[in-house]
């Protein structure tokens, strides 16, 4: 646009030349392009997502009222997830805030509410599956459905057939594409076109649950495949004469948006997603116990020798990422106009709201009252008791897909538990560290300290809701959102060799395959190749029912005992994994093999009752439930294995 404009007024001046041939007018230089971008990512849960929400809009309000025709907003993805806030919007009492209630509604009537112009598809945005991601961006019922596009250049929506009704056309106004699925829009910005790019991470098939979506490029980690795809989408922007290109890329992991960078032309902005990296600089006020992963923003230089900027910071509507930059009349961005005191990490919470004389009233209203309706109907699961614990019970993503921690050992076992009221023979536990989404307790860094680590407690409770100690349903639903369901399986020695193989063959990239175990313990070393790291197993009691009386070694310094190898067991693990979820090498169901007993299956027949009613039986929280309940009920008999730093685990060793 810009270009066409220099144009016409080029030949404007030369025809008053031609008529006064005394003197000319030199040209004048247009003032240079400035874009607020507004970004976030992950705000699927974990941190107050309901506390927050209400200030985080607010911020926008603010931002954007001092940059009212220049400003987008936009997310790189994951901005729901199925657990506690999801499920509890289908409660009736959310009716006057979601015209209609129904799960994962309040997501998407938060992002309607802020103004949301465009998003990337996240991975954790399909976990329910494509149907219900497809409903939630569809009119219906009383339900606005989503107004704005989710975009990844990498998914061929078409090839299923619940996205297949909602793909618009690629390169339409985000306007145009509301509530649909494509890969690449366009937005008008103080009189500018602004092309979106979106792209999701190769990998997505392994991580969550994506029908029958076409996903690009075959070999997931081909970066410059990917990069190719991406680039097809930029090069008909600019061909279109659009010289302003941001991307949002969820890649789960900044490195890759990192290496994305410098492969392409023509982009100026990867908004990064998937990875919650908290980038800030020297000016920003980080939320206490927060610590500053990069530089905001990263400068890169593209395939083009242009700048490149990567963006990101972390989720759960705990900070406002804000870039003020501008751009020349080519659409160059100029990176001498970052200023530090301007852009960053905005923290959501009170101080850092007082700090620009914002308050929570300049939200927007329907964000508010999606909070507070969230909130009342949050209250009553909060207060159903399942348990007591008198530690902290560690979830964190670092943890879980790293080491053994406390609340891996406490599910697993209660996976055991559960297993075997169904089959006593069941001897095995086995679950992937990434379904654990959070942990039970809170961490924080005490009034008055200016520094230092924070102080990690057992769950201190609510005031007129729970008590210190408590472990809650609320609490079960946020830890294990996904709530799988179990499943039985027989595995051989050999087998199980190479599911423990898998499961810490990407431990040194944190992936959620990480193994969390009941039932038997193993060593490794993380400096072997993968597939040859496991150097002992060690297996209780195949028979279950007298766990730790016997002792079956597999495995030695790294040899395999032949007669235990070809013996099998029976184990407990999610339906999820039993499928090949996170890649685990289980029979291929319908094989010979596959032998696989779904739980659910079989309470549903009545082969037993459990205490608790507020899970689907067979399900990971009505296993937990029922474990704590029965070893852990009361405050005198609470939980109090501490977590232990990995090299004081005794289940999981790190040689």
């Amino acid at each position: 646009m810009r270009k066409f404009r220099l144009l016409a007024v080029a030949l404007s001046a030369g025809m008053l030349a031609a008529c006064a041939p005394t003197q000319t007018a030199s040209p004048v230089a247009e003032a240079p392009f400035r874009l607020q971008l507004l970004h976030f990512s992950d705000v699927d849960g974990g941190r107050d997502i309901v506390g927050n929400a209400p200030r985080f809009s607010a911020l926008v309000n603010h931002f954007r009222a001092q940059q009212p025709q220049n400003t987008l907003l936009l997310s790189s993805g994951d901005n729901s997830i199925p657990g506690p806030e999801y499920n509890v919007a289908s409660d009736s009492s959310l009716d006057a805030a979601l015209g209609k209630a129904g799960a994962g509604r309040a997501h998407v009537a938060w992002l309607n509410a802020l103004g949301l112009q465009a998003s990337a598809v996240g991975n954790h945005d399909l976990d329910m599956g494509t149907g219900e991601f497809s409903g939630l961006l569809t009119r219906a019922d009383g339900w606005n459905g989503a107004d704005f596009p989710y975009l990844a250049t990498n998914l061929d929506f078409g090839a299923d057939e619940a996205t297949a009704k909602i793909a618009g056309k690629d390169g339409l106004s985000a306007a145009e594409l509301a509530g649909k699925v494509a890969g690449y829009t366009t937005l008008q910005v103080g009189g500018e076109t602004v092309g979106v790019v979106g792209a999701s991470t190769p990998q997505l098939g392994r991580l969550t649950n994506v029908g029958k979506l076409g996903i690009a490029p075959a070999s997931p980690d081909d970066l410059d495949a990917l990069a190719a795809l991406i680039q097809q989408d930029v090069d008909t922007l600019t061909a279109q004469g659009v010289d302003k290109v941001i991307l949002l890329a969820h890649m789960q992991s900044i490195d890759i948006e990192q290496a994305l960078a410098p492969r392409l032309r023509g982009v100026d902005i990867i908004v990064a997603g998937g990875s919650n990296t908290l980038l800030a600089d020297g000016t920003d006020r980080l939320r206490a116990g927060d610590k500053v992963q990069g530089d905001y923003p990263l400068m890169f230089s593209g395939a083009d020798g242009a700048p490149v900027l990567v963006v990101n910071t972390e989720g759960d509507y705990t900070y406002l990422g804000r870039l003020v930059v501008d751009f020349d009349e080519q659409g160059r961005l100029i990176p001498a106009s970052l200023d530090p005191a301007v852009n960053g990490a905005y923290a959501t919470d009170e101080a850092g709201l007082s700090a620009l004389g914002v308050t929570r009233e300049q939200a927007s209203p329907a964000v508010i009252q999606v909070a507070d309706a969230l909130q009342a109907a949050l209250k009553s699961r909060a207060g159903n008791v399942v348990g007591y614990t008198n530690v902290y019970l560690n979830g964190e993503r670092g943890g879980v897909r790293t080491q053994e921690t406390n609340l891996g050992n406490l599910s697993a076992d209660a996976n055991l538990f559960y297993g075997q009221q169904v089959d006593p023979s069941t001897a095995l536990s086995l679950k992937n560290g990434g379904g654990i989404r959070g942990p039970i307790g809170a961490c924080i860094v005490p009034p008055g300290s200016t520094g230092g680590t924070p102080v990690c407690s057992a769950p201190q409770g609510t005031p007129g809701v729970s008590e210190k100690g408590q472990i809650s349903q609320l609490d079960l639903e946020t830890a294990f959102r996904f709530n799988n369901g179990l499943s039985l399986v027989t595995v051989t020695g050999t087998q199980l060799n190479a599911l423990l193989e898998h499961g810490v063959a990407g431990v040194e990239n944190r992936l959620g395959q990480f193994p969390q175990v009941g039932g038997l313990t193993f060593a490794y070393d993380p400096s072997r190749p993968a597939g040859e790291r496991v150097t002992d197993i060690v297996i209780e009691d195949a028979g279950g029912a007298a766990a730790g009386t016997d002792r079956v070694v597999l495995k030695a310094g790294g040899q395999l005992n032949a007669a235990a190898a070809a013996r099998s067991y029976r184990m407990v693990t999610l339906g999820f994994l039993a499928l090949g979820g996170d890649g685990y090498p289980f029979p291929k169901e319908g094989s010979a093999e596959f032998a696989a007993l779904n739980l659910r299956d079989l309470t549903q027949k009545g082969v037993r009752q459990g205490r608790f009613t507020f899970a689907d039986e067979g399900s990971e929280q009505d296993a937990l439930a029922e474990y704590l309940g029965a070893r852990f009920g009361t405050a005198a008999t609470a939980f109090a294995q501490a977590d232990t730093p990995a090299e004081a685990d005794t289940r999981i060793q790190r040689r």
